[in-house]
């Protein structure tokens, strides 16, 4: 029934109403008193030097992404650990598989040297 989807409905509107509001109200009623000091690149409280599209080493985005995968893995022991006496040795035989699919790929990207920093000066 299409009367079933109103609250929905509403919901994104209201949502879409705020997000306009939120950003419509201070941008007409914010000061704007720019300055040198005020347009001038902030970043981490220290002064930028250089040109911001200056290349960075591929390595530094290689190590953030590979932390983020083992790192976010972890997310999938504790659904496992929640209904591990419901999965009884079905679900532990398939943790153990994904646990040594895990460890097989952080054994490989450790012995390529993934893990590295030093290779990010070369």
């Amino acid at each position: 029934m299409p009367i079933d989807y109103l609250p929905i409905l509403i919901l994104l509107i209201l949502a879409g109403l705020f997000a306009v509001i939120a950003l419509a109200v201070p941008t007409l009623l914010g000061p704007r008193l720019p300055s040198a000091i005020k347009l001038e690149t902030y970043e981490s409280g220290k002064v930028p030097y250089g040109d911001a599209r200056r290349k960075m080493p591929i390595h530094y985005y290689k190590v953030a992404m590979l932390f983020i995968i083992f790192d976010l893995e972890v997310v999938f022991l504790y659904p496992w650990a929640v209904v591990m006496r419901q999965l009884k040795l079905f679900g532990l035989i398939e943790m153990g598989v994904f646990l040594v699919l895990l460890v097989i790929g952080y054994v490989y990207e450790w012995k390529k040297g993934g893990f590295e920093l030093e290779e990010a000066g070369k």
